[in-house]
This record gives structure tokens, sequence and C-alpha cells, in this order.
């Protein structure tokens, strides 16, 4: 156990899952956003290929692993990030079914292949880059929340390569942005087909957007029913509790 740690790194549980996953409070620690995507997106069941790009330290393609046995590749950037996804895909015994693949988005479909996929994930950069400097983050949370070295255009158009047509990209971005990823997706032979937009709680604002689009596809927009992420009380809706726990108790 030690020897797979480094620094303030630990393990932590997905519950539902009932995998383990490193994180590291100083360098990066997936969200809520990795887990509603993970649970929007359509996978194959028994067979396919998929791609995450973005990936972070791999909580999507662990959270998925779940969902489906097809072979999933994630795609990312930082070295240290790819590193501790690579040591969770190993901790959990799934070096078979997951890949971890350092390397730029931009550059995954020279590396990975062109028309080849049947999915692709992708929780990209939410902010502008000139913001990271003004909040003085650390490195690595500044190159996963600000579009430094990836913006959205250039994620969508990753994703619209790696797909086959017909072959379906789902993304998790921030409402103020919902025109922006549209454009970019339609610009980039990606027809929105299902948007649901994600609460904090009721009478609130949405403050998170899922999409998924699907490559060459007819103009037919679906928007599901609002996902909300605290009740009242301030507790995890029984939906969010699932989706985090595997049960509403």
């Amino acid at each position: 156990m030690e020897e797979l740690l480094i620094g303030d790194e630990r393990l932590d549980y997905l519950l539902a899952e009932n995998l383990r996953i490193i994180q590291s409070p100083s360098v990066f620690s997936f969200s809520l956003d990795a887990v509603l995507l993970s649970k929007f997106a359509y996978v194959p069941i028994q067979k396919g290929n998929i791609v995450d790009l973005c990936t972070g330290n791999g909580a999507i393609p662990l959270f998925l692993s779940a969902r489906t046995n097809a072979s999933i590749i994630g795609v990312e950037l930082q070295e240290r990030l790819a590193d501790m996804a690579k040591r969770s895909v190993g901790y959990n015994g799934l070096d078979e079914r997951i890949s971890i693949v350092e390397g730029d988005v931009k550059e995954s479909p020279k590396m990975l292949g062109f028309e080849k996929y049947d999915v692709v994930t992708c929780n990209p950069p939410y902010f502008p880059a000139h913001e990271a400097s003004e909040k003085n983050l650390k490195e690595h949370v500044a190159i996963a929340r600000h579009e430094i070295h990836l913006t959205l255009e250039e994620a969508v158009r990753a994703a619209s390569q790696l797909l086959k047509q017909g072959g379906k990209a789902a993304f998790v971005h921030r409402p103020g942005r919902l025109i922006d990823i549209v454009e970019a997706m339609r610009a980039n032979r990606l027809e929105p087909k299902r948007i649901r937009f994600v609460y904090p709680k009721m009478g609130r604002e949405a403050n998170t957007l899922l999409i998924e689009g699907i490559k060459d596809g007819k103009p037919d927009l679906k928007i599901e029913p609002p996902l909300y992420v605290y009740d009242e009380q301030g507790e995890y809706t029984d939906e969010v509790r699932i989706m985090l726990y595997g049960t509403e108790e």
C-alpha cells in the first residue's frame, strides 16, 4: 500500500462501484461532475471501444468499467495525473480493460486512430485561461480547470475525430457555455441529442450541463428531466445517493 501512494495521496472508495481510486488534495481529486458524466453517457454493455478525454486520475474510466465490458482508454496530458490513473487501474485489477495514455488531447486522434471509437466522454477545462493566473492556482489544478492547454472547441474536435460515424460523445460543462458547446459540436459533425441540467437544489439555477451528441446524427434534441443534487434538508437526493453509494439508504 505504501509503495502505491506518493506524498499526500490517499486511496478513496468509489462505493457504488466497489472500487478504489488514488487521489491527492494538493494535486487532483475528482469531482461530482465526473460521477454525473459517467452515469449520463451512453455506453455499450458488452463490447466496444471508449475513450475518455481529460481523464485526470482516471475516475471516469473506473466508473464506466462498472457499466460496460468495453475497452476504455483514458487520455491525460499531465504526467502526475496519468501516473495516478495508471496505478488506480492496476490496483483494481483492470489493466486488461482500461488503458491510460499520457498525451495531448488535441493529438489523441493521431495517437489512437481516427474514427475508430464508439463512445467518447470528456470533462474538459471549464474556465478561460486568464482566470488561472488571477486565482494563483497550483499548476495541476489550473491545467485541469482552465483552458490553458485545451479549449472547448479543441476538445470537441478531438472527440469527433475519434468517433465512428454514429458514435456518441458526451460532455459535462457549465450551463453558461451551452451555446458555445452546441455550436462547437455542430461545427464538428456532432449533433446534440440529449441535454440534462443539474441543479444544486430545487429553486436554484442550474450549475452543471450534461450533453450528448451523435456523429452525423439527425437533429432531434431531447431535454431530460432536471437532476437535483441536494434536497431541502441539504442531504443528497435519492438519485445522487444511488450514483454515489449504490443505494438510497
